[in-house]
């Protein structure tokens, strides 16, 4: 069983031939909707890799709220801590260019009231078989009472990073499993630049320290890990992005999915890397998440 603390919202999307720089207007191709926000898009994947998945968060009193969870709801996401609240849906206002890449701003609406007694909800629901997955466009003090919870229940915690705050930073230490990309990486030890080699070495040194599993996601480039002192690479497959919105975000769903239905460590990572390579080649967030079929004929 996974529970999923986070934001859902609905994606307003753009395509443009490139991504305008500061102050520019650029002609747009294409718009559309679709659902998102990383927690809903993450709870998305985890079910559609085949779990039992129970989304916990907030949805506004207003029209984007039943759109924003039709997926869930057709995938059989569990939805009984999903609360209904004053504040509007959250929205995410996504710019997509020629070439794949995407600029994104976050409206955090109904996200921005889910509080400690949301996390109380549904984290007394978890055991110490299940998976608790959060990200950080839900506030900070939610998070944080929901990691004491899970701690103390001995649920297996997994913290997607992104996007990356102080808050952020300071709650990634209470975390069993992080996931970052390696910018956020970056900014959560402090030094810019790395190389492969000196990234490897501060996951290491942090990993000693910590005891945590750390996972840093490199894009083309696949993966890399530090569990259990050991070193482990997964790459994805060989693609020309359509849309690299909700790769992250497939990724961290099918990692977690992996380990609630027993993979190793290292399967658990290329399977969840796969995924994350099929997920760009559609246009939106969740619309984009593969099947566990269609991830399971790459392996």
């Amino acid at each position: 069983m996974i529970t999923v603390f986070g934001s859902i919202n609905m994606d307003l999307i753009a395509t443009t031939t490139r991504l305008p720089k500061p102050g520019e207007t650029v002609a747009g191709q294409s718009f559309t909707t679709a659902a998102g926000g990383k927690g809903a898009n993450q709870a998305l994947a985890a079910r559609r890799a085949g779990s039992t998945v129970r989304m916990a968060g907030a949805v506004g009193e207003d029209g984007f709220a039943e759109p924003a969870l039709a997926l869930l709801k057709e995938a059989g996401v569990l939805l009984d801590t999903v609360r209904p609240v004053s504040d509007p849906t959250g929205t995410a206002i996504i710019l997509v260019g020629g070439d794949g890449e995407n600029m994104i701003a976050v409206v955090p609406g109904a996200n921005g009231v889910v509080s400690a007694e949301d996390a109380e909800k549904s984290v007394c629901l978890l055991s110490e078989r299940d998976i608790l997955m959060m990200q950080m466009e839900v506030p900070a003090g939610a998070i944080e009472t929901a990691f004491g919870l899970a701690k103390t229940q001995g649920t297996t915690t997994i913290f997607n990073t992104a996007p990356l705050t102080d808050d952020a930073i300071r709650l990634a230490g209470l975390a069993d499993i992080v996931v970052s990309n390696e910018t956020e990486f970056e900014l959560l030890v402090g030094r810019s630049g790395l190389s492969a080699d000196e990234r490897v070495s501060e996951m290491q040194q942090m990993a000693e320290r910590t005891g945590q599993t750390l996972v840093v996601t490199l894009g083309a480039d696949g993966v890399v890990a530090i569990h259990k002192g050991q070193i482990l690479r997964a790459t994805g497959l060989k693609i020309t992005p359509v849309d690299t919105v909700g790769a992250g975000d497939t990724f961290c769903g099918y990692l977690a999915a992996s380990l609630d239905q027993g993979f190793d460590f290292a399967a658990a990572l290329r399977r969840a890397a796969i995924a994350g390579s099929l997920a760009c080649l559609k246009a939106g967030a969740q619309p984009s998440i593969p099947a566990s079929d269609g991830v399971a004929g790459h392996l």
